[in-house]
């Protein structure tokens, strides 16, 4: 009882500072409403059109980041990391249960999308949005963690059905029926692009589960995510912290865990290992998660539905007509007005030198989801 009348206790004071800090915006002229709130209120990437939309969404996707997402190593507000952890030991004892159908999954690899796509579909009436709640994950499964962001201890990037026994299945169905409770929701979108790692784990703990595997043109995926630890990394003592996590950490489980197995790039495993360039291990990465997606969408396809980005930004209502289809969303007239307004075409990188060593199976992917 003194647990959940703490958590009360934070979720107030967390909500009443976003919305005194909103309210006096209200009344602002749209233009320098938008500009102020993308300057100091970026929190859980809600700005003013999301608000406008849907009001009461403000608070699911409050709750949601406050209370459920966590904070890793490479952002700001790490602070609010116990508060989650113990709200995860509370929805693990599933004293508050809701039924937990067709949890909804955005597959991939970082700077494709996945992120707009959450937010964009948490709009849906019926929807509440998790981003990248690894800490929840964390909190059932201890050796998920490949950032380094919860623990030091080895991680793995596969997790197969044998990971997901009979009580971790049990904590993670409470834990998402305690989420859509506190947020009044129905159905759970969560964001975690490494699942697709994982496809068989997540359908040994959600059988009937829905994932959207959203692919990027690979140019603009590796250039984008080459560029993060220049804007976001940082050092902290004698830690590196960067896209790769702690130390190099995701990189090197990356290499050793799926590198090391790839059809193409298994060969010169080692010396890949050894690259510094950001752009061309970002390029590894695309190449590996594509792969796994692929297999994915022809090993699960009534489960997994392939999306372009480039569709997605290019044609929202036709392609969110087409995810809310397929995973069983009934249609919802605000979520298609935020999508027109929100997603817009970006132009295209143009190719640059990479590693000869990856080009070769760089182009074979390019080529077989259709960037020729």
């Amino acid at each position: 009882m003194v647990a959940v009348l703490y958590l009360c206790k934070s979720s107030f004071n967390i909500l009443s500072n976003y919305w005194h800090k909103c309210k006096p915006l209200l009344h602002l002229p749209a233009s320098d409403k938008q500009s102020i709130l993308n300057k100091h209120f970026m929190v859980g990437q809600i700005n003013s059109n999301y608000i406008r939309t849907r009001w009461t969404k403000f608070f699911s996707r409050m709750l949601s980041y406050a209370f459920f997402e966590g904070r890793p190593v490479t952002t700001a507000g790490q602070w609010i990391n116990p508060i989650v952890f113990a709200n995860m030991s509370f929805a693990k004892l599933g004293l508050i249960k809701k039924k937990v159908e067709q949890p909804t999954f955005i597959l991939g690899t970082g700077r494709s999308g996945t992120t707009i796509l959450g937010i964009v579909m948490s709009m849906h009436r019926d929807v509440a949005f998790l981003n990248e709640p690894k800490a929840l994950w964390h909190s059932v499964f201890k050796n998920e963690d490949l950032i380094g962001s919860y623990t030091r201890e080895n991680a793995l990037y596969e997790l197969h059905e044998s990971d997901a026994q009979p009580e971790a299945i049990k904590k993670m169905h409470n834990i998402f029926g305690f989420y859509l409770s506190t947020v009044f929701s129905k159905r759970v979108w969560d964001k975690y692009p490494e699942l697709v790692f994982r496809m068989d784990f997540v359908k040994k703990i959600f059988p009937d589960f829905k994932a959207i595997f959203l692919y990027r043109n690979g140019w603009d995926t590796a250039i984008s995510s080459a560029g993060w630890s220049d804007i976001h990394g940082e050092q902290k003592g004698e830690e590196t912290h960067n896209w790769w996590g702690v130390n190099n950490r995701k990189w090197d489980l990356l290499c050793d865990q799926i590198v090391s197995k790839d059809i193409d790039l298994a060969p010169h495993w080692q010396e890949i290992k050894l690259f510094t360039s950001e752009l061309d291990k970002s390029i590894v990465e695309w190449i590996v998660s594509m792969r796994f997606g692929i297999d994915a969408c022809k090993k699960y396809p009534n489960h997994v539905l392939p999306v372009r980005y480039e569709d997605l930004a290019a044609h929202p209502q036709k392609t969110i007509n087409e995810i809310c289809t397929f995973c069983n969303l009934s249609d919802d007239a605000k979520l298609m007005e935020y999508a027109i307004e929100t997603l817009k075409p970006v132009p295209s990188k143009k190719p640059v030198e990479i590693n000869p060593l990856l080009k070769d199976a760089f182009m074979k992917i390019m080529k077989e989801m259709t960037y020729d």
